[in-house]
């Protein structure tokens, strides 16, 4: 059953949330040792919503392994974005830990991917205004719900809301101590009127002294038509596996498998009690500039925490479990189509990472293996996007 609050709430939109996470079983009983902290050089830089200018100071990065320079410096001379080699491999994709993963997680399975250049950061605030600056793009989350879209994602006879319900707007995090349950995530998700990328909390907030922070309020096809723009694509969920695991073979988190509560910080993640106690141990209340901690062995930054990040590939709840596990699936793309359940006719990609708001008490998604669906029309607060790019000869 769906319901219009006046604050508006679709449940077509939140249910994905309802089975994204679960808290697991904590059995980390590596003896790995702990990482020193990370002291990068990212410039703070002072942005306006219509200066692109002014966002894309030049950002210092310290030396990583294959670092490729991304085409949008030949688009504005003031960003220097960069990409880092990823090597071709086969690996097994899939937790091996069925104690701490999901159902669709499982099986562990063989897959072998192509070598790739992939950006060792999430996409910026600063990055993705000079696309808009560009192009005079406007996100899903900038315009008007297209009632006549919208009512195919709903069940049958779904009343039409009133107009003040359709107006442009975004999923937005509400930390809150009134918590009964962590079922119902209306408690901490508000669908929030004039929220979108360059308003990130609604329509008082803005993006000033947030040039170097991941883009959020982000959907599939904003995402998609940057990377067009920029000459890359989105990776498969498998490219973004192989990446993130920076070659190590079988561990659960980027870094190995010593726990994210455990030593330094490792990234930008929920330190406390979700959603009603955040400690900030980890440095930050909410997003965090890119390159805020140790990069992964490939140098990437950021694979686990801070936003999630959307893939190419469609979502299906049964899609590892269909494969033939004893065969090497090479270079998959993915299903043909979605499959989710709990919300058949409303589109689902795969987001990878994990975001700012994963607690062990809650979910623990920062694992390489942890994915979760995500409604390809939507953008929300914590989730952003990187790019690949393929290595021609």
């Amino acid at each position: 059953m769906i319901y219009f609050k006046k604050n508006i709430i679709f449940l077509g939109i939140l249910i994905f949330f309802l089975c994204a996470c679960k808290t697991p079983d904590k059995n980390s009983n590596s003896s790995e040792e702990s990482e020193n902290s990370y002291n990068n050089n990212c410039q703070k830089t002072c942005c306006e919503n219509s200066r692109t200018k002014r966002l894309l100071k030049k950002i210092q990065y310290n030396n990583t392994n294959n670092i490729l320079n991304d085409s949008l410096h030949l688009l504005e001379p003031n960003s220097n974005m960069r990409m880092a080699y990823i090597p071709e491999g086969i690996f097994a994709m899939g937790s091996s830990e069925p104690n701490m993963a999901l159902k669709r997680e499982l099986p562990q399975h063989q897959v072998k991917v192509n070598a790739f250049y992939m950006d060792i950061h999430e996409v910026t605030n600063a990055q993705f205004s000079a696309f808009v600056e560009a192009t005079n793009y406007k996100t899903i989350s900038e315009r008007e719900i297209d009632w006549d879209v919208l009512k195919k994602q709903l069940p049958e006879n779904t009343p039409k809301p009133n107009t003040d319900v359709l107006q442009a707007g975004s999923m937005v995090f509400f930390a809150s101590n009134d918590i009964y349950n962590l079922i119902d995530i209306s408690q901490w998700w508000r669908w929030t009127k004039g929220a979108n990328w360059q308003h990130p909390d609604g329509p008082q907030s803005n993006i000033q002294n947030k040039a170097q922070k991941p883009v959020v309020h982000i959907c599939y096809h904003d995402a998609l038509a940057y990377a067009k723009w920029c000459g890359k694509r989105l990776p498969t969920e498998a490219e973004w596996e192989w990446a993130a695991r920076g070659g190590l073979k079988d561990k659960v988190y980027p870094w190995g498998n010593l726990s994210v509560e455990k030593g330094t910080p490792k990234c930008n993640y929920w330190t406390g009690i979700f959603p009603t106690q955040n400690t900030k141990t980890d440095g930050f209340d909410g997003v965090a500039p890119v390159m805020q901690y140790e990069p992964n062995g490939y140098g990437l930054y950021d694979m686990a925490g801070n936003v999630w990040e959307i893939c190419e590939d469609w979502y299906d709840e049964n899609y590892y479990s269909s494969l033939n596990i004893a065969e090497i699936q090479d270079n998959p793309k993915g299903p043909k189509t979605w499959n989710y359940p709990m919300e058949p006719m409303d589109p689902k990609r795969v987001i990878r990472g994990g975001s700012f708001l994963c607690n062990d008490s809650y979910c623990s998604s920062y694992r390489v293996s942890a994915r979760m669906p995500y409604s390809q029309e939507t953008g929300m607060s914590h989730t952003g996007f990187r790019c690949i790019k393929d290595i021609t000869p």
